[in-house]
């Protein structure tokens, strides 16, 4: 018996790996993709206190992309797409997220392949903020990007990349990579409590101290970073983007990242490694946020998503 592979045509857009774990077009809805929450675990179903308060961040959901003046923009090949979104408040780049101001959606799935070299996540997106005030707002943006929640059976690791457009209204575009600078403590990474409950190197994208330049404990600069990424005209112009992200599961390091058609070489670079937490072994979450730079919501949008190993 001869066997034939047949794949969905909408693949021919992507560069996965040997095996096609997920291949999420949000057409088909949210394919399990859901908002981050706390854990509700106290009395009356309250969550952990935070120096952060996880349950403000912004809802996703399913979008035609509707515009003020284009009407209903669809995604990038049919109707819809997964929208992060933030609400309309935002700190200063120094200091910690204001509660809000991020969007976070994730997939939460488990390592099936003890003998799993690489995992990968691919994308097509595409960013704007609400189209409720007069210019380009493209420095309204802030940052956005993806990270995969790992833990194996040694670490749990936040392998991730960051696109950090805007600085306090400063147009930045550079990529980050997701790593705790060194002699970073637990009291500064919980924003001066010393009985913080969260680990350095654990959710980076909003604990750890971040600096006017747009550098940060949590995250270091790509080198050769660089990049001014297609912003179109104005807010209602909605341009799709190619993005990602290649791991080595087993070194526990970075590859590559491609963003529309550059590839930048990241081998050699790790992630910060931290003693794995109880009950979560195998866990494998990829996991894309947003976050806005003023008191102005901004979206992320997600075509389709793919998540492939080898």
């Amino acid at each position: 018996m001869q066997k034939v592979i047949h794949y969905e045509r909408g693949l021919e857009k992507f560069k996965p790996l040997r095996n096609i774990v997920t291949y999420d077009d949000f057409d088909r809805g949210f394919n399990g993709w859901l908002d981050l929450t706390p854990n509700f675990v106290n009395d009356d179903y309250r969550h952990y206190p935070s120096e952060v308060d996880l349950a403000s961040w912004a809802p996703s959901m399913i979008s035609a992309a509707p515009m003020r003046f284009a009407a209903t923009h669809g995604s990038m090949e049919g109707t819809y797409s997964l929208k992060l979104n933030t609400k309309p408040v935002a700190s200063r780049y120094e200091e910690k997220p204001a509660d809000g101001s991020m969007g976070v959606a994730l997939k939460r799935l488990s390592n099936f392949d003890p003998n799993m070299r690489y995992i990968q996540i691919e994308a097509f997106y595409a960013y704007t903020p609400q189209q409720d005030r007069l210019g380009f707002g493209e420095e309204d943006l802030r940052a956005f990007g993806f990270y995969f929640d790992l833990q194996d059976h040694e670490y749990r690791w936040m392998p991730g990349v960051r696109y950090v457009n805007s600085v306090n209204g400063e147009l930045t575009k550079k990529w980050q990579y997701w790593k705790v600078a060194d002699g970073v403590t637990k009291k500064d990474w919980c924003y001066g409590r010393e009985d913080g409950w969260q680990r350095p190197g654990v959710d980076n994208l909003w604990y750890g101290r971040r600096h006017a330049d747009g550098s940060a404990d949590a995250f270091q600069w790509v080198p050769g970073g660089e990049q001014d990424l297609l912003y179109n005209e104005s807010p209602d112009k909605l341009n799709w983007l190619y993005f990602r992200l290649l791991i080595d599961f087993q070194r526990r390091e970075y590859v590559e990242l491609q963003s529309m058609d550059r590839t930048f070489d990241l081998r050699g670079l790790t992630p910060t490694l931290v003693a794995p937490y109880k009950s979560i072994t195998n866990l494998i979450n990829p996991i894309f946020f947003v976050e806005t730079d003023t008191n102005r919501s901004v979206n992320l949008f997600l075509d389709s998503v793919v998540y492939s190993t080898e």
